[in-house]
């Protein structure tokens, strides 16, 4: 990982940290220890769904963009897919409250993405070479 990398990751994962802390006490003072547990595994899951993207995302930027989009695309399906198979899965689950669990996952992924949106934001990177010149474009060749 490149150090823009980095950067864009703790801007990302800092706001959806404080997030599930916010809702783990929550949940802990409204359902109990099945509520604590809901929450660390739902920002468990959010943490590495997100972390895999990136580093897939990261590793295709360096073939093409086309490999780029289709990186974050392939991940993005199966990220859904993913998450619809663990919450159809484990909705009867007893040992933690599926419902706390979702509620989590909702909240910080709101939180990794508007995070992950500034951090992009504050990285300035240039999307075009300064002082470049373009062949063909205003009569220079």
């Amino acid at each position: 990982m490149q150090a823009n990398d980095v950067r864009l990751l703790k801007s990302a994962a800092i706001p959806a940290l404080a997030v599930g802390l916010v809702v783990a006490v929550i949940s802990t003072i409204m359902v109990g220890a099945k509520g604590a547990l809901a929450t660390g595994i739902g920002v468990l899951v959010v943490g590495a769904f997100f972390v895999i993207s990136l580093v897939a995302v990261t590793y295709a930027s360096r073939i093409s963009p086309t490999m780029m989009m289709a990186a974050a695309m392939g991940t993005f399906f199966t990220k859904i897919v993913v998450l619809i198979l663990i919450l159809t899965s484990l909705s009867d689950v007893t040992a933690w409250d599926p419902t706390v669990f979702s509620w989590t996952v909702i909240l910080c992924t709101v939180a990794w993405t508007f995070g992950e949106a500034r951090g992009f934001m504050k990285l300035r990177i240039l999307y075009v070479e300064p002082g470049t010149e373009v062949p063909g474009q205003y009569g220079k060749k």
